[in-house]
């Protein structure tokens, strides 16, 4: 089982559920098999960029 994580920066990632998240990371909150995360990273993360650079022109 995996979890997503989300970072400061707004990036998405899956990580093993049961492992401490690495540092600056949290839970997002969704659980699953790793397709299953991937697939909900693939429909909330549709802009790459860093929250920094989002805005920027």
């Amino acid at each position: 089982m995996f979890k997503v994580v989300v970072n400061h920066e707004g990036q998405y990632s899956v990580w093993p559920e049961g492992r401490d998240n690495p540092d600056g990371w949290t839970d997002e909150g969704v659980r699953g098999s790793r397709e299953e995360c991937l697939t909900h990273i693939s429909a909330v993360w549709t802009d790459m960029r860093p929250l920094s650079l989002r805005g920027q022109h």
